[in-house]
């Protein structure tokens, strides 16, 4: 009897199951460059016509919000904060749609 190096006759990998990881490895690091560009580029959104407007990151950080004077209502305060959640929700989605997108796909071949 072997000394039971992994379990495999010879002691090795299968060449199967060496190529499933160098492929699983292949992915990791694609997915680890996809990641990064997503979480640098930007996604922006309007609300109200663009008197609101949100820019986000991949990262979703919010990095700008820009308001007309046309949405400053005192006396309707309520629409204008309406508008910016909606920009910022619509600007998020942009985010998991990107993300869909580029990671959906991936792991549909391994079965995760």
């Amino acid at each position: 009897m072997g000394k039971g190096r992994g379990g495999f006759p010879g002691g090795g990998i299968p060449g199967n199951m060496s190529n499933l990881m160098k492929q699983a490895q292949r992915m990791q690091r694609q997915m680890e460059e996809s990641k990064k560009e997503l979480e640098e580029k930007e996604f922006k959104a309007a609300a109200g016509g663009g008197a609101v407007e949100v820019t986000v990151t991949g990262a979703k950080r919010v990095t700008s919000v820009q308001i007309s004077k046309d949405a400053v209502d005192p006396d309707d305060v309520e629409m204008l904060q309406d508008m910016i959640i909606a920009a910022v929700n619509e600007a998020l989605g942009q985010v998991d749609s990107e993300s869909e997108k580029l990671f959906g796909g991936m792991t549909g071949g391994l079965g995760f």
